[in-house]
């Protein structure tokens, strides 16, 4: 049994001086006459002097730009501040620009699927597919600051579209293609997208999914549609009713079938700081999904720090993390390119073929960095997999833990089933920043359950109710200071009256993340779940708002609550508590009809692991569902601390969540 906090991996000197982050500490002591003793120090100089240290990012990362770069920020206090607001930049630019300095076969990704063997795709092709695309979109009328989003799964098609997308200036944004329709439309309705980018259907554990009927109902939704690109995945042709959709309807291939033309010869659309790169969405607790945009400069400038001084890659690596195009480390893995890396994408279940599907891609593509989660971890101790010895890893020399709280014995097992040699890092932040807050240091030693470290620029502390930063006590995470890669708005938020809502309530000018925090007297971080009701699903984030929409229209259904609880050992448990109308019984049927509707509409990701009849679903006196106080009564906490009874419109309610607490697994 390891302790939390125990020594497990220590930086060699080798590790340590050929890291990026040493280059980049020499150049500052060379370059600008800055000397810092440990990375504390250095970090304490990049939150307390930000224009400094986002200047030297951006002089040591060469940042291509038109314009004048001597402005850091307007001055603007969050949320409404502006980065390098005198330069125009390209985000894609620099995610392709090493394609004219490298042979026709480097590669940019290694790419297979539950029915497709692994293959690569070269950098040349890609910047190649990325500039005759990105001509056909214009040629489309596609014109900077138009929203083109997908529906498709994880293959290298997806990137060369957002990167298309992005190089003419136009908005990306990009839904899961196993979301429901209403999961789907929900978020694209918001952005009035001209084009929708979709595959016919994709594989998931051996099964075949056929999505062109969804894919028609979605760009029925979607007035604003101009232009639909089929991508050809699983099927053959396309739907005939794409004739009644009022809009071009083309297929992927002509979308290439263009000349190319020299990378130099290409324009990519340099843009101002409060230009949209791309709308992600980060479901809210009521309403609709919040349309979170971040703008090309912030996202370049953190994404440069990001992957290169704290990820750590270098040309040559390959970094795989498992997700779908729907989930920011989907983004992460298109930002490796940046570095010279390689990134891993898979399309299908993490299981196909045995639950040792990852690790032999891992394996066979040569990662040098891994992705996984607490709950992936789990999955393998129970089936007996030791990837060290089942697999060839020699190349495999950092794994990045991500997606919720990791335990000590996350950490454990890595060592003891992977390597001994190897550097485990857990990270966090979200989909708000595109990053993270908390993260990964190669010049540090690895503690078990510990992440290492706040990340360099971000300004983030511990507070305690009053609003006072603590140290080696649980309180909020909090961030003092503006980042590069915080949103620059919220899509159609009049006054940012929502995105002020969501981050600033609680503590005035004072970005506070939702997520409870406890920060070591040594700068390492341990993260104990959200602070507020957001479900955070195996690691992917969902609203509870999503699944009242769908559940409360079952007429049998009056009113429903849900919450996620994050156990030991990186598990989850979400119960939906279900207020049932008059003569209406919890029965399989029913239970069994809730299931397919959140799992058609939304996805399978807010199907719950138990539906609960009760006999009231507890309020404010202002009529909001009291999801946190629930949430932390079935985590053990007693109700009279949980929450204030005098504040509520039924007090009496909660006593059945109670009761119900001492059912929930531990």
């Amino acid at each position: 049994m390891v302790n939390e906090g125990e020594l497990m991996w220590t930086p060699g000197e080798t590790v340590a001086r050929g890291s990026n982050i040493a280059r980049y500490l020499d150049w500052l002591a060379t370059d600008r006459d800055l000397q810092f003793a440990d990375y504390d120090a250095l970090w304490r100089w990049s939150v307390r002097e930000p224009d400094a240290f986002w200047s030297s990012i951006w002089q040591w990362f060469n940042v291509k730009y038109d314009g004048c770069a001597q402005r850091v920020t307007d001055g603007a206090p969050m949320p409404g501040t502006r980065w390098f607001p005198d330069a125009r930049v390209n985000y894609a630019e620099h995610v392709l620009q090493n394609a004219a300095h490298v042979d026709a076969a480097y590669p940019a990704f290694h790419h297979a699927s539950e029915t497709r063997p692994l293959q690569t795709m070269a950098l040349h092709d890609l910047a190649s597919q990325v500039r005759r695309f990105a001509t056909r979109l214009r040629e489309l009328g596609v014109q900077p600051g138009d929203r083109v989003v997908s529906y498709l799964p994880n293959v290298p098609e997806c990137a060369v579209a957002m990167l298309a997308t992005v190089s003419i200036g136009a908005v990306w944004s990009s839904a899961a293609i196993d979301f429901g329709v209403r999961t789907v439309v929900d978020r694209f309705q918001q952005i009035a997208p001209k084009v929708l980018i979709a595959a016919d259907g994709y594989h998931f554990g051996g099964k075949r999914f056929d999505r062109r009927g969804e894919v028609v109902q979605i760009a029925q939704a979607l007035p604003s549609l101009q232009a639909l690109v089929w991508l050809p995945h699983v099927a053959d042709g396309v739907p005939g009713e794409t004739p009644a959709l009022g809009c071009t309807v083309l297929v992927w291939d002509t979308m290439l079938s263009g000349p190319d033309m020299p990378h130099e010869a290409f324009r990519f659309e340099r843009v101002g700081a409060g230009h949209p790169l791309w709308i992600v969405f980060s479901s809210g607790t009521t309403g609709l999904p919040k349309p979170i945009v971040h703008s090309h400069v912030g996202v370049l400038v953190e994404h440069l720090k990001l992957m290169h001084l704290h990820m750590d890659l270098h040309a040559g690596d390959v970094m795989f993390f498992y997700s779908t195009t729907g989930w920011m480390m989907w983004n992460l893995l298109v930002a490796a390119l940046m570095t010279g890396a390689s990134a891993v994408l898979y399309d299908g279940s993490p299981l196909h073929g045995g639950p040792e599907c990852l690790w032999k891609l891992a394996a066979d593509a040569g990662a040098t960095c891994f992705g996984g989660s607490p709950t992936f971890v789990q999955m393998m101790e129970k089936a007996g997999i030791e990837p060290g010895r089942q697999f060839d890893l020699s190349r495999l020399r950092s794994v990045l833990l991500s997606g919720a709280p990791s335990t000590p014995e996350t950490f454990e097992w890595f060592y003891r089933c992977v390597k001994a040699d190897l550097w485990v890092t857990s990270q966090s932040g979200g989909t708000e920043l595109c990053s993270g807050l908390v993260g990964a240091v190669p010049l540090l030693p690895v503690r078990a359950g510990e992440i290492q470290a706040r990340m360099l620029g971000m300004a983030v502390e511990v507070w305690n109710d009053a609003g006072e930063p603590v140290v080696d006590e649980v309180g909020e995470l909090v961030v003092t200071r503006p980042a590069p890669s915080m949103p620059i708005f919220f899509w159609n938020d009049d006054g940012d009256a929502r995105y002020r809502e969501s981050y600033f309530e609680h503590f005035p000018s004072i970005w506070r993340h939702g997520d409870f925090m406890r920060l070591t007297p040594h700068g390492g971080c341990y993260i104990y779940g959200r602070a507020d009701s957001t479900l955070n699903r195996h690691g992917v984030r969902i609203g509870s708002a999503e699944i009242y929409r769908v559940v409360e229209e079952i007429e049998a259904i009056a009113d429903s609550l849900v919450v996620c609880c994050e156990l030991s050992g990186g598990r989850f448990f979400m119960p939906l508590f279900l207020r049932l109308r008059d003569g209406a019984v919890l029965d399989d049927a029913l239970r069994a009809e809730i299931a397919e509707r959140l799992r058609r509409l939304c996805s399978p990701r807010h199907v719950p692991d138990v539906m609960v009849a009760i006999g009231q679903i507890p309020y404010t006196l202002t009529g909001k569902k009291m999801e946190v106080p629930v949430r932390k009564i079935l985590m053990g906490r007693p109700a009279e601390q949980a929450a204030n009874r005098d504040a509520m419109a039924n007090p009496a309610a909660l006593d059945a969540y109670t009761h119900f607490a001492r059912t929930v697994p531990r």
